[in-house]
């Protein structure tokens, strides 16, 4: 990771730079601010640029030397990586060592350490990822070996919020009495959920929410997103690529949902039986919860289509692909039959989330559907 990585935050990063160009690294920094703006990339960064052994005019580190290559693959001998994990039914208390290769694998998928997809990769669902007391002994004995390669042995710490309170306690201790060139960089989303003490012991650099037009030139440069587009889905982010990034994946559903929605009413126009079952069975191979969710955007779409006769486009929601549709289905859409719509929408989402026969609840609708639009 280089520092360049990070979308804005030119000020922290520069401060960082000093840091290591004056020789003047604390011995614990904590770096905290909103989820999603980047602090786990800085601290990388940081960590790589300091055991760096050229690094580059313009502040990054040079990404050819063993140490970068080391970093860049998670296996630098001087740094340890701390993180949040749950222990599994009846074993002992796991550490962070345990799933570096799942970790490793979670910040390629989510260079912006998204908390909750960390989560999922665990068995146990309904836990939440903690840092346990075993974690803090551990790190105490890794840290008493004199470091191998470089002046600095840097311990990352993801989330300290989460540390148990025997373990922070532990951890505490060590940070009073560090050895000498030991750097604790700490990653937190909400320091005000950390032990005050530990708090008290790091130089704090804040980290502010990314701005729409960085988040968006991220989104256009790593996920090929159309520029018009990102910077809609960044407005909604409040400045998190994660969230950006979930909303990318709402709007990709979406976009299926409004295709299926699309292809029944043409159906149901063209009183295309076959083309019904057909389409059932798409919506029922969705699983139970996409279904219900597809007749919740249904719902929303009749209501818009509804509201789109009145001409005040001030209070229509409709994306630009959905307004262009509603042009000329909205007159299918009146107050004949809305209301019953939307009720054989609600009771056929009802009936899939019983457990009633996705294909055979999805068919009925459609059925239901060439009479409804008939009798606008």
């Amino acid at each position: 990771m280089k520092f360049d990585d990070v979308p804005s935050h030119e000020k922290v990063k520069a401060q960082l730079r000093q840091m290591a160009d004056e020789s003047r690294i604390p011995h614990a920094l904590l770096i905290h601010g909103p989820a999603g703006t980047g602090k786990f990339i800085l601290a990388r960064a940081f960590a790589r640029y300091i055991h760096c052994t050229s690094p580059t005019p313009e502040g990054e580190p040079c990404g050819a030397c063993p140490s970068c290559l080391q970093h860049e693959s998670f296996n630098h001998v001087d740094t340890v990586y701390v993180f949040p994990v749950v222990r599994n039914e009846g074993g002992r208390r796991p550490l962070s060592e345990d799933f570096m290769d799942e970790f490793k694998a979670f910040t390629a998928r989510s260079p912006f350490m998204d908390f909750d997809k960390w989560a999922a990769v665990f068995e146990k669902k309904t836990v939440r990822p903690m840092i346990y007391v075993e974690e803090s002994k551990r790190l105490e004995e890794r840290l008493a070996v004199t470091s191998l390669v470089s002046k600095w042995k840097i311990v990352i710490l993801w989330l300290p919020e989460l540390l148990g309170e025997e373990a922070a306690n532990k951890l505490l201790k060590i940070i009073e009495e560090p050895a000498d060139g030991t750097l604790f960089i700490l990653v937190s989303n909400d320091a005000s959920a950390i032990l005050p003490t530990i708090r008290s012991r790091c130089r704090p650099l804040e980290v502010g929410r990314l701005g729409d037009g960085a988040v968006a030139s991220w989104l256009s440069g790593h996920m090929a997103m159309d520029p018009v587009e990102a910077l809609s889905v960044a407005h909604v982010a409040e400045g998190s690529v994660n969230a950006a990034l979930r909303g990318m994946d709402a709007a990709s559903a979406s976009r299926m949902y409004f295709d299926l929605f699309v292809r029944l009413m043409r159906l149901a126009y063209q009183r295309d039986v076959k083309g019904m079952k057909e389409w059932g069975a798409a919506v029922a191979d969705l699983g139970r919860e996409g279904a219900v969710r597809f007749y919740t955007y249904a719902t929303r779409l009749i209501r818009e289509n509804f509201v789109y006769n009145f001409h005040m486009p001030q209070i229509n929601y409709l994306n630009a692909e959905e307004e262009k549709f509603s042009r000329n289905f909205a007159r299918f859409v009146t107050e004949k039959n809305a209301e019953r719509i939307v009720r054989a929408m609600d009771r056929a989402s009802e009936d899939i989330a019983g457990n009633a026969n996705a294909k055979i609840v999805n068919f009925d609708f459609a059925v239901k559907m060439i009479i409804l639009i008939k009798e606008c």
